[in-house]
């Protein structure tokens, strides 16, 4: 069970877009909430410089479109959280780097974060609003906060975690906020006015609103009759308060002709106490069963039954040992074709990483050259941290991975093009298999209970026998 939320990260008053950046990254990359770091992971970044990685990503899409933005939105952030006791960390942070790269469909920077501070273990997802190729942003749409749980709470279930069956919505009503005891606007105090006022029984419109009058409102006559009291900064229309409040409508009250209903607030039924399909099947499944549900499931498991034997009978299996093999087959050929899934993602990462490095350490050459001849000076320090920073970190991912001569964009592009289109190949096989294997895990446990009926036969023929003596 995962409960999720998403947040816009603008720039704070008073703050530079790289102060905000390091200090959201920091917080989540904190090392006494990730285990001294263990529990971060990243794409298409280093997490120790991903805020100045996200900064030069700004710039060089302002460079690329000529576009500035005011209040602009310089980083998204979802929040994660884990029912206690369900999830490892680990098993939480894989979750959330597949939700990340699913959600931004691999277009965007991110780093994945996992908390276990608490006793609900969370991720702090952050992706950088400029996408990699700098050309483009992220932007949040409409309703895109259930779009976020549902593909969290489909991650769940592909990883047969719990679910929650009713979220509540973020955030308190005012009433709520108020402790319950929030004032009644205007309009329900002169509707209870008027209600007071028709349990005087007055005779009359005009005796109506004399006691309404002595009741502190003033009343205006025209085209509408409109009511106001101190206190009140706008006067309200009779006919605003609803149907049962019209003049043609009090006027048919004093009449007798027609009852009075007094204004009562719509009531709402709680999610909570409100029935689902899926509680039903639950207390279905959990409470005793009729003979009714049992026939239908007898009708169930016969069809099941039948398609098993359907499957055994085009195969020629000859005998259960084989069924078994063939289906660890299946389930080994499913597990190598999502390795080599997980080896082209894993390679797409590294390639994105690279070009991001690349880019930067030679759009930042000119300023490091500067620094070396000023003699690492502090002063120019200052005045190019950022630059200065991210050339460091792009020099470094160089010595980690050997590289001596530096590969050209084009080519890392053309190589990232030919895995993602393996990639979407490989996902098809992927979909099929795995079906496959649902289906053969079906017939596997139906042979299974096949073949133990057939062999409790004999123990309870035997069992009947003795119980006849």
């Amino acid at each position: 069970m995962a409960t999720t939320r998403i947040i816009p990260m603008h720039i704070n008053r008073g703050r530079t877009i790289a102060k905000c950046l390091t200090d959201r990254t920091d917080y989540a990359m904190n090392p006494d909430k990730t285990d001294g770091g263990e529990y971060i992971t990243a794409y298409a970044c280093d997490p120790k410089t991903a805020d100045m990685e996200f900064l030069l990503s700004k710039r060089q899409y302002r460079q690329f479109t000529g576009r500035t933005q005011q209040n602009d939105v310089i980083a998204y952030q979802i929040r994660q959280s884990f029912k206690p006791g369900e999830v490892t960390p680990e098993l939480a942070n894989k979750i959330g780097y597949e939700f990340a790269m699913r959600f931004t469909k691999g277009n965007h920077a991110f780093i994945v974060a996992t908390h276990t501070d608490k006793a609900h273990i969370h991720n702090h997802i952050i992706w950088n609003s400029t996408t990699l190729d700098c050309q483009s942003k992220f932007r949040d749409f409409h309703r895109s906060g259930q779009a976020v749980r549902k593909l969290s709470d489909l991650i769940c279930m592909e990883y047969q975690l719990s679910v929650i069956e009713h979220p509540h919505p973020h955030g308190d009503s005012y009433n709520k906020w108020l402790g319950g005891n929030a004032k009644p606007c205007n309009r329900d105090l002169l509707r209870a006015a008027i209600d007071n006022a028709l349990s005087k029984k007055p005779q009359s419109l005009d005796a109506l609103m004399a006691l309404l009058t002595q009741a502190g409102y003033e009343i205006s006559y025209g085209k509408n009759i409109t009511f106001s009291r101190a206190g009140q900064k706008q006067n309200i229309r009779l006919k605003s308060l609803g149907d049962d409040y019209s003049e043609d409508a009090l006027r048919a009250v004093l009449a007798g002709t027609k009852p009075h209903n007094p204004h009562r607030k719509r009531r709402t039924v709680s999610k909570e106490k409100r029935p689902s399909l899926l509680s039903a099947i639950e207390a279905k499944i959990n409470s005793g069963r009729g003979s009714a549900y049992d026939q239908k499931m007898k009708v169930v498991r016969l069809k099941s039954m039948a398609e098993t034997l359907l499957f055994i009978q085009q195969h020629d299996f000859k005998d259960y040992a084989e069924l078994a093999t063939f289906c660890s087959e299946v389930s080994a050929k499913s597990n190598a074709v999502l390795s080599e899934i997980k080896s082209a993602e894993k390679r797409m990462a590294e390639i994105s990483v690279l070009r991001t490095h690349i880019i930067n350490y030679s759009k930042t050459r000119d300023i490091y050259v500067g620094y070396r001849k000023a003699g690492y000076s502090k002063k120019y320090l200052a005045e190019h941290e950022s630059d200065i920073i991210i050339h460091r970190a792009a020099k470094k991912a160089f010595d980690e991975l050997g590289l001596k001569k530096l590969p050209s964009v084009s080519s890392l592009q053309k190589e990232y093009a030919a895995l993602l289109s393996e990639k979407k190949e490989k996902y098809a096989d992927y979909y099929r298999l795995e079906k496959e294997k649902r289906d053969l895990l079906v017939y596997k446990a139906n042979t299974e209970r096949l073949l133990q009926l057939d062999a409790e036969e004999p123990q309870k023929s035997k069992e009947r026998q003795q119980k006849e003596k």
